[in-house]
């Protein structure tokens, strides 16, 4: 538990320290962000002996992507390549979330399951239509990738009545503010830039990180 402090600690300085490297545009952006997951990912390992291989991968995917959207000004292919590695990443929280559920519990009529996922779905159909038109070379990945996020969303939506209710709010709440974090991504990107979107795309991406493996933690078989 000390050990899980401490990477708690230096997730915290790295994640401050990201966001004063984008506030300042200082050089240190190349030092904080790469940091940012392993010290989750270590948080994660020293605060559970029950580790769920699926579960890391996703975080570790997600970190292969930070790193690659750090040279997305270089070269559009980083941009393809951290796409494509978050896009992985978000496969691995599906299978995830559907592995920290209680078995035989709380299973939804396909209905009720509509009607929960609908709002998610309605929402990321209607970006993509807004940014269809503008989305050039980059419409079928980015399409696809829209696609794999509701899905990931819908699933955490899904483990409702399936985990206890912290467990379940965790990465409910950490799906959405992904979920809120790639659209202002796409919109800065491919429809209209405005000046404080590195920071809001920073600061919910990581406090969705964060609570995808507060959930995972806190949910018991």
């Amino acid at each position: 538990m000390k050990n899980s402090r401490l990477f708690f600690i230096g997730f915290l300085v790295a994640s401050v320290g990201e966001i004063i490297s984008i506030i300042g545009d200082f050089q240190t952006h190349y030092f904080f962000k790469p940091a940012i997951m392993p010290m989750l990912i270590g948080f994660y390992f020293t605060s559970t002996e029950i580790r769920n291989g699926t579960f890391i991968r996703a975080l570790l995917f997600c970190w292969a992507g930070d790193v690659l959207l750090m040279f997305a000004q270089i070269d559009q292919l980083y941009f393809m390549l951290g796409l494509i590695a978050f896009l992985i990443g978000h496969l691995f929280y599906i299978f995830s979330f559907r592995q920290f559920v209680w078995e035989h519990e709380g299973n939804l009529l396909p209905t009720q399951k509509v009607r929960l996922v609908f709002p998610v779905l309605l929402a990321g159909t209607g970006l993509m239509v807004i940014l269809y038109p503008v989305l050039g070379a980059m419409k079928a990945p980015v399409m696809f990738y829209s696609i794999v996020l509701m899905l990931m969303v819908s699933y955490a939506i899904l483990r409702i009545g399936r985990t206890n209710k912290v467990s379940f709010n965790w990465v409910l709440f950490g799906a959405l503010l992904f979920m809120i974090s790639d659209s202002i991504l796409a919109i800065n990107k491919f429809h209209s830039p405005f000046s404080w979107a590195s920071i809001a795309i920073m600061v919910t991406y990581i406090a969705a990180q964060f609570m995808f493996v507060k959930g995972v933690l806190d949910h018991r078989d």
